[in-house]
């Protein structure tokens, strides 16, 4: 499992958006919890999104990558981890938690992100990840998130990538 440099990639990103203001216990939790979900998507065990989401939710994915026919697919959680478990490439996507809230046991984190499969950027986007605690522990309930061209990735805000989809 690559999650090691995968987590401390992620928590450099999120530490300059999060250095701005003062983090609770709780909002360093919930990016807790997201790091652990991105460390599931490069993993090698596909079973590990499983243990991270509330099988009830939602992703929504507004894919942009044609600009002139976009598209938003809705697919339930269980659904998708269920397919995720077959795939075989190398994932890895990165995230910048611009924005994390809490009330309570709801929370927010929202960020742009990249996303690489056998090590070539794919797509970039705007995480959106609406995070629920259940028995003391956070879980990604639904997620939405946009897609566009590694062209699109500057645009987006994912400035750690050099957008090129030559």
């Amino acid at each position: 499992m690559r999650g090691l440099p995968i987590r401390a990639a992620a928590l450099a990103l999120a530490a300059p958006a999060l250095a701005d203001h003062h983090t609770t216990p709780e909002q360093d939790a919930v990016a807790e919890a997201v790091t652990d979900f991105m460390d599931a998507i490069s993993s090698d065990d596909r079973t590990l999104l499983t243990e991270l989401m509330v099988p009830e939710g939602m992703i929504f994915v507004h894919d942009r990558m044609d600009p002139d026919n976009p598209r938003l697919a809705i697919v339930p959680v269980a659904e998708h981890v269920e397919r995720w478990k077959t795939r075989t490439a190398d994932y890895e996507e990165v995230m910048n938690y611009s924005n994390i809230l809490v009330d309570g046991d709801m929370a927010q984190v929202w960020g742009p992100y990249s996303f690489t499969a056998d090590g070539t950027l794919t797509h970039c986007g705007i995480n959106s990840l609406s995070l629920v605690k259940r028995d003391g522990e956070w879980k990604v309930g639904n997620t939405s998130f946009t897609m566009v061209a590694p062209s699109e990735c500057m645009a987006v805000g994912a400035d750690w990538v050099e957008g090129d989809d030559s």
